[in-house]
């Protein structure tokens, strides 16, 4: 069966199998930075964006991305790299497997909760694990993040 999507901006056509899972259509598409860590729906490696909300890619059939628009790490490498920087900083970014999955859900947050608590941002990422860290190095890389994404609107504000 053959669907049309977006692909991180660009028009897409592929041949899938009724089966076919999005993770394994948009790997197959080149988006070597979605990872499946556990095929369970339990851990966010699969994270990307259909139509700008994360979902889990192992969990979605590939089918349901017909006629839509699909983001992957690779479609945002501006604004991972401004986040990525917060999370070197904070020495949040040990081994970068689980990095991708977080860092599409991170931007997806900031794009739907403004001024997020902390209670916020732990719900938001309750689904993305880490076997490196303790959580505590990427939760004040999002914060910090968020402080200067607030301080940079401010700064776009003023006359």
């Amino acid at each position: 069966m053959e669907i049309q999507l977006t692909l991180n901006g660009r028009p897409c056509a592929a041949e899938i199998r009724p089966d076919e899972r999005l993770y394994d259509l948009v790997r197959a598409q080149g988006c070597a930075s979605v990872k499946c860590g556990c095929e369970t729906s339990n851990c966010g490696l699969c994270t990307v964006w259909l139509d700008g909300q994360p979902v889990l890619s192992c969990s979605v059939l590939a089918a349901r991305a017909n006629g839509r628009s699909v983001t992957t790490l690779e479609g945002l490498q501006a604004e991972a790299a401004e986040f990525g920087a917060f999370l070197a900083d904070e020495g949040a970014e040990q081994c970068g497997f689980c990095s991708p999955g977080f860092v599409m859900t991170v931007l997806a947050m900031v794009r739907q909760l403004e001024n997020p608590t902390e209670e916020e941002i732990q719900q938001y990422l309750a689904g993305n694990l880490c076997r490196c860290s303790g959580y505590q190095g990427q939760l004040r890389a999002i914060k910090k993040y968020l402080a200067a994404k607030a301080a940079q609107k401010k700064e776009e504000a003023r006359p």
